[in-house]
């Protein structure tokens, strides 16, 4: 079957679009327009919509920060994360043309009203605006969009936040009860970006769209399922801001959490935004705190026989408080307690300066009753959905070694996305969270109960460590992480072997 060409898919793209509220025009509104994510992520991705004309008809931008500078300045500061061709110079300055830039302090009502007189110059505009700020300013912020910035004649305005969301289950709860005393709950989205990955959204149609699946996904058949995030590098300078948070904050409590629902969760009525994250709400109800003797705990040192970066220890960054016991590296062993997945494992597993760049979720099957053949030659099924890089699922098994004997190896069933699909252009996380924004529709935002239970898992843990200050186990920069890690699944059932290692297949010549 040949694979649809760019074009076709942005044709498939656009017609599956349905903006809400598309007879009016709408604004864009990127708060903290002159910071690292605005320049980065935010502009970048609306630069890529407008470009391939997903988005909706009369969208028109504007930027707001305290910097005292001009749209040229943020266009400049830009342009090294625009991607743009020399045969997209004129669509680029038609791109800038439709933004504007106003300098403003976030605290000050008068400093809004005149965000506000810019806002009411667009005339029957939907409003959306993006909170690129760090999280100290979410509450006068907000409190200033909702006296003085909302939309009037009947159009919406939605705010999208970004995480973090707190830093436990009290902070998150305050920034909870302060925006639903300003906006409803379907004005809000909170972002998380690894909900808008392909393949992460893909674990829906996975489960409840084959036959093959659904019977086989239970306690009965399921021996254990990791999910892993890892990162082949330190914290490359900005040791100061992620020591704050640690790694469990940074990526298990909400990237890694997000996808345990979706795997675990029981199947919705419809696939409607409330139906699928009620149901994601029940998976973590069933889920207790975590205690400490679940969890390992590591911080990289450095590789005295790497090169660049990998010599340097994260305790050796000058960002890096001195004696810093903030973890890098943690696995923890999740349970949830509900007539499905009574007893699975379910790990978290996530760390900087592993051996790889990957995230995935891997469910490992059970052991096959009354195994005829050698001891040890059969190897446990695995099925692999791989979320980056080279996005892919495969599963894993055995079969027949070429010969006259019964000699089994492993193998898979492999669908590589840039072999099935060539020349196709996968929407960016960021571009599908910010259509969803555009098009109302909440499904991969995470609701204001989803953020109560997530904390309420993690936070006595994380209490917990702050006040004992465990020391990190250490493993060096390119490694696999600690070793200890690799003992808990085992302790609870998950079996590596290391005799198997996925390859990308080529893209096909034909």
């Amino acid at each position: 079957m040949a694979s649809p060409n760019k074009l076709d898919m942005l044709s498939l793209l656009r017609e599956s679009l349905d903006y809400e509220g598309s007879t009016n025009s709408h604004v864009f509104v990127v708060m903290g327009a002159s910071g690292d994510l605005a320049k980065k992520k935010i502009y970048p991705t609306l630069w890529w919509l407008y470009r391939d004309g997903l988005l909706p008809p009369n969208t028109s931008f504007v930027g707001y920060a305290r910097s005292k500078i001009n749209m040229e300045e943020v266009q400049k500061r830009c342009h090294p994360y625009l991607k743009v061709q020399d045969s997209e110079k004129d669509k680029l300055a038609a791109f800038f043309k439709a933004n504007q830039y106003i300098a403003g302090d976030y605290e000050k009502v008068a400093s809004f009203a005149v965000l506000n007189k810019c806002l009411d110059q667009k005339k029957n505009a939907n409003r959306i605006f993006y909170l690129a700020l760090p999280p100290s300013v979410y509450e006068s912020v907000t409190r200033n969009i909702k006296a003085t910035c909302m939309a009037k004649d009947g159009c919406w305005t939605r705010v999208v936040i970004e995480k973090p969301f707190g830093k436990d289950l009290e902070s998150s709860n305050n920034l909870s009860e302060h925006l639903s005393a300003l906006f409803k709950e379907e004005e809000m989205y909170r972002i998380d970006h690894y909900l808008g990955k392909e393949m992460v959204q893909n674990l829906m149609v996975l489960r409840f769209a084959n036959k093959l699946f659904s019977h086989i996904w239970n306690r009965d058949n399921i021996a254990s399922v990791v999910i892993s995030f890892k990162e082949p590098f330190g914290t490359q300078g900005r040791g100061g801001y992620f020591d704050e948070f640690g790694i469990i904050r940074d990526v298990m409590q909400n990237h890694l959490l997000q996808i345990l629902t979706l795997v675990a969760m029981e199947k919705p009525p419809t696939t409607g935004a409330e139906d699928i994250r009620n149901e994601k709400v029940k998976v973590l109800k069933s889920i207790q705190p975590i205690e400490l003797e679940h969890i390992v705990l590591g911080q990289y040192v450095g590789n005295p026989e790497g090169t660049g970066d990998e010599k340097v220890g994260y305790l050796e960054d000058p960002t890096v408080p001195k004696g810093s016991a903030t973890p890098t590296f943690a696995t923890a062993a999740l349970f949830v307690k509900n007539e499905r997945w009574e007893g699975v494992p379910f790990f978290l597993r996530c760390g900087k300066a592993l051996n790889e760049r990957k995230a995935e979720v891997r469910i490992q099957f059970r052991d096959i009753p009354g195994d005829i053949f050698q001891p040890g030659d059969v190897k446990r099924n695995e099925l692999v959905i791989r979320v980056q890089p080279n996005e892919a699922v495969y599963l894993k098994m055995m079969t027949k070694s070429p010969g006259m004997s019964f000699k089994s190896e492993e193998t898979e069933l492999d669908l590589s996305y840039n072999h099935r699909y060539q020349n196709l252009k996968l929407p960016d996380a960021y571009e599908r969270l910010i259509l969803d924004v555009f098009c109302g529709s909440q499904i991969h935002f995470v609701r204001s109960d989803e953020l109560f239970e997530a904390w309420r898992i993690f936070t006595p843990l994380l209490h917990k460590i702050e006040k004992e200050k465990p020391k990190p186990i250490e493993y060096v920069y390119g490694s696999r992480g600690p070793k200890a890690s690799d003992e808990l699944c085992a302790k609870y059932n998950f079996k590596y072997s290391g005799t198997y290692k996925w390859v990308q297949p080529e893209p096909s010549k034909i």
